[in-house]
């Protein structure tokens, strides 16, 4: 079994993202378990809390530094983060499934000689060794599977695995290692986000909008509920395909796989290639008129209605408890 456990957290515009403490507080509990140590390292410029990690049970952060990888490079951060887990001889490497991690794990899996389970929804421990779990078949089905080869890399979907305090805090040890000539064949020049509005694949509620919104003008309904909940919001690949809606809130196997609190369909009715994206959901709210919908066979609530005559009630009403 292993020795050490690495966890490989993402930083964006120089603050960590939620998703690495998701990252951390999977790689401590395994380390639990396991009886290993662990470490965190995170490339990039800049980070302000990078101290924040401390809080969640991991204390040996190693901050990879240098002012051209504020923005994600696969070359340089490949390299960086092989080279270290080899400099640490780590044998368990943990990422979040993200944009970036989806990119990189299997990047740095070809470069540590490493097996690779991507987007795990659920790991646990079976005779010393750690069982992972995966949907398959656009969620229809669940795959578990475990690692045989000595180094192991693993992904965990956002949002599912719980990040939480540890019990105990430790004292954050950052160590700070220069850069001066970081490989950058490739690398992401400018990210462009729309101002003001939640990212669907970091959110805790998201609102998202399908064909039967009937035209782009109407997706104001389904931004004035979301505004009201906090929520993200989100789209089907009909509405994207359509040009309604930018390709940044397309929820589904071609955009991106959420797992929100809560999920809330409007007019959406369930094509298989959406449910694959949020059907990990753990709330889901279906809207719709057509009662025979597939949504309504994995929402835990349905409304079967009008959604012109059912979104403006509810955003009033959630306007008055709030």
């Amino acid at each position: 079994m292993a020795n050490k456990i690495l966890a490989v957290i993402e930083q964006r515009e120089g603050k960590l993202k939620r998703s690495a403490f998701e990252v951390i507080t999977t790689s401590k509990s395994l380390a639990e378990q396991f009886d290993l140590e662990t470490a965190a390292v995170c490339i990039g410029s800049d980070i302000d809390n990078l101290d924040e990690i401390a809080k969640y049970g991991i204390s040996n952060i190693v901050h990879i530094k240098n002012s051209e990888l504020t923005n994600y490079s696969p070359s340089a951060y490949t390299e960086l983060a092989a080279d270290y887990a080899k400099e640490i001889s780590a044998d368990i490497l943990v990422f979040s499934n993200t944009a970036m991690g989806r990119d990189l794990a299997p990047r740095v899996s070809v470069k540590l000689n490493a097996g690779c389970f991507m987007d795990c929804i659920n790991l646990k421990k079976v005779d010393n060794d750690i069982i992972a779990t995966r949907p398959v078949y656009a969620g229809k089905a669940l795959l578990e599977g475990k690692i045989i080869s000595p180094i192991k890399i693993i992904t965990l979907r956002p949002n599912v695995f719980k990040a939480e305090l540890a019990a105990n805090p430790v004292n954050p040890v950052v160590e700070v290692k220069d850069v001066t000539s970081p490989n950058l064949k490739t690398k992401v020049k400018e990210i462009k986000k729309s101002e003001g509005k939640l990212d669907v694949a970091e959110a805790d509620i998201i609102v998202s909008g399908g064909r039967g919104l009937k035209a782009p003008e109407n997706y104001k309904l389904v931004e004035d509920l979301a505004g009201v909940l906090g929520a993200a919001v989100g789209a089907s690949r009909a509405v994207v395909d359509a040009g309604w809606r930018n390709h940044g809130e397309q929820v589904g196997q071609t955009g991106k796989t959420v797992s929100p609190k809560l999920y809330i369909a409007c007019g959406i009715s369930g094509a298989i290639q959406h449910l694959a994206g949020m059907s990990s959901s753990r709330y889901i709210v279906a809207i719709n008129k057509d009662k025979d919908a597939p949504i309504f066979n994995i929402a835990d609530y349905g409304i079967v209605g009008d959604v012109f005559e059912i979104l403006p009630v509810l955003t009033e009403e959630i306007k008055k408890i709030k």
